[in-house]
């Protein structure tokens, strides 16, 4: 039997540190499923583990691409689950770690597969949103798929767009290629969550800005700066330091403004997942031999 043990939880809430303990405690591999460390030319702004922590136990597709690379959850997928039947032909256990919600999904559950289609309905789409505004779109795909409509971030432009390309582009509803039946995995998945009161979380997410900033996160910014159109850098601690270089706002303001994102994208992270009732939780100051034996104890390993 072959094990997948998942870590999953909000930004700077200690997931690495842990990975890192359950890697060399199973003499395993650690696969990273953060969609944002992927990228070699990103460091400080994605929190990639210190040097020292990479050299603790072998990682995987960390820095493994570059940001003008086409990369997206459906490549990742396909690749990550080729290394892992490699991975389990060594050992029966390997760590996953990241926030990465839909990543997580992508390895552990599989994708819905949607039809490609033409790249001008989404220009097409991104025109009529710059030029009727957002309420057409969403009523748009309120009439074509009200399902979907009912059931995605309405708000969202970005899933609207999608929708709206996919039901335009084949002729069939999005909410129609959900939830299909996915190829079965040959693991069985141990999904780990850390956690921390809100106030200590959010401490966390500003102190971590400020070390960031401390270690270059300035300077690495400015360099990418001139490729801030890639998609790749439309991430929390490079947006709002762009702004900054196109002296929309002071440095202080940007830097305020990174927290407070960071925060955002941490609580969007908790609920997306509280919704999963299989992921064990545990307090991110538990013992980390604790949560090893509570690994063993459950899952006989």
């Amino acid at each position: 039997m072959n094990y997948l043990i998942s870590i999953v939880g909000p930004t700077a809430i200690g997931k690495t540190a842990l990975s890192i303990k359950l890697a060399q405690h199973f003499n395993c591999d650690i696969i990273s499923c953060d969609s944002r460390q992927f990228f070699k030319e990103m460091t400080l702004g994605t929190a990639v583990p210190e040097p020292e922590e990479l050299a603790a136990a072998p990682h995987h597709f960390i820095q493994n691409k570059s940001i003008h690379d086409e990369y997206s959850v459906g490549h990742f997928e396909r690749e990550a689950l080729e290394k892992l039947n490699q991975l389990f032909t060594q050992n029966n256990v390997v760590v996953m770690v990241g926030g990465s919600g839909l990543y997580v999904d992508a390895v552990l559950k599989g994708l819905d597969y949607f039809p490609s289609v033409d790249p001008k309905i989404r220009e097409n789409l991104n025109k009529q949103l710059k030029e009727k505004g957002f309420k057409t779109l969403q009523e748009q795909l309120r009439k074509l798929d009200i399902e979907t409509y009912n059931t995605i971030a309405i708000e969202n432009p970005h899933r609207v767009i999608r929708a709206l390309e996919v039901c335009i582009g084949s002729g069939n509803t999005y909410s129609s290629y959900k939830n299909k039946a996915k190829t079965p995995r040959n693991f069985t998945s141990i999904k780990i969550g850390l956690t921390a009161d809100r106030p200590v979380l959010y401490s966390r997410i500003n102190m971590r800005v400020d070390i960031m900033m401390k270690k270059g996160l300035l300077k690495e910014a400015k360099e990418l700066y001139p490729l801030k159109k890639l998609n790749a850098l439309q991430t929390v601690g490079y947006r709002e330091l762009f702004d900054f270089f196109d002296d929309k706002i002071t440095l202080d303001f940007a830097t305020e403004e990174i927290k407070k994102n960071s925060r955002r994208f941490a609580k969007r992270q908790i609920t997306w997942f509280k919704k999963d009732t299989n992921i064990l939780w545990f307090d991110y100051l538990t013992p980390k031999e604790k949560i090893i034996n509570a690994i063993k104890q459950n899952y006989h390993l």
